[in-house]
């Protein structure tokens, strides 16, 4: 197992938390995890250890939603999100440890971006498309965010955003876009182990930290879904984003 200071050990059970928490329905806490890990582990082998903690949330997430899921937009994505996945795989085995805490940083502080745009309303104009009237969107949506998914989440575990857009875009309803979601990040995460596994980034001693860190997950989507209607999503995601932001920028410095 990963040797850990105390401290360290308090931070990556509340990483673990924040994950289950996200997967509960408080999707803005996800990027707030990815950093946290970032902070404790090398930026890369951070990658690694966040997937299969993911992994658990997610299969918890699709239990609970999976009959909303709508697999007509899964479908349409996960090609492109392939390509997109093989992209990151060959850059993350290039980048040197430095530059990956900048690129990794930069896709944090991209993605923090992307979101507070796409709640103003601005983000690409693409909330305002009509599925119905351009056949679930123009040609180029499908690959264009299916691609940048890919990329996004094997560099960084970072493409929430990206496929909120893509969801708003097609109009879905609040438990369909949650169900879609679920799935379709159960699917993708599964997908990435063997390219992770592959570049040394999930071993037997970070594996060996997932299990010690999965009963927090657990307790984070039993907590996640007994706050997501007391709180004000909105205030608690503007803390998670701030917070995503400033790690973000510290990994760029």
């Amino acid at each position: 197992m990963i040797a850990f200071e105390p401290w360290q050990w308090a931070l990556a059970a509340l990483a673990a938390l924040i994950i289950g928490v996200a997967k509960a329905g408080l999707g803005g806490l996800g990027l707030l995890a990815v950093v946290i890990f970032a902070q404790i582990l090398p930026a890369k082998q951070a990658t690694g250890a966040v997937l299969p903690l993911l992994c658990l949330g997610d299969i918890v997430g699709a239990v609970v939603y999976w009959r909303h899921a709508k697999w007509e937009y899964i479908r349409r994505l996960m090609p492109w999100t392939a390509v997109g996945v093989a992209i990151g795989y060959v850059a993350l085995d290039w980048l040197e440890e430095a530059q990956a805490r900048t690129l990794i940083g930069g896709i944090i502080v991209g993605m923090v971006g992307l979101h507070y745009l796409r709640r103003r309303g601005s983000a690409p104009a693409l909330a305002t498309i009509d599925p119905e009237a351009l056949g679930h969107g123009p040609v180029w949506l499908a690959p264009a965010i299916g691609v940048l998914v890919g990329f996004t989440t094997l560099v960084a575990n970072a493409a929430g955003p990206l496929m909120v857009i893509y969801m708003l875009a097609m109009r879905l309803p609040k438990l369909d876009f949650v169900g879609t979601g679920a799935v379709f990040f159960l699917l993708l995460n599964f997908f990435k182990v063997p390219f992770m596994v592959h570049l040394g980034l999930i071993t037997t001693a970070s594996f060996s930290l997932n299990l010690a860190l999965a009963p927090a997950v657990f307790a984070g989507t039993w907590i996640g879904r007994r706050i997501v209607l007391r709180i004000d999503q909105r205030v608690f995601e503007n803390v998670a984003l701030l917070l995503s932001l400033l790690a973000g920028v510290k990994l760029l410095v």
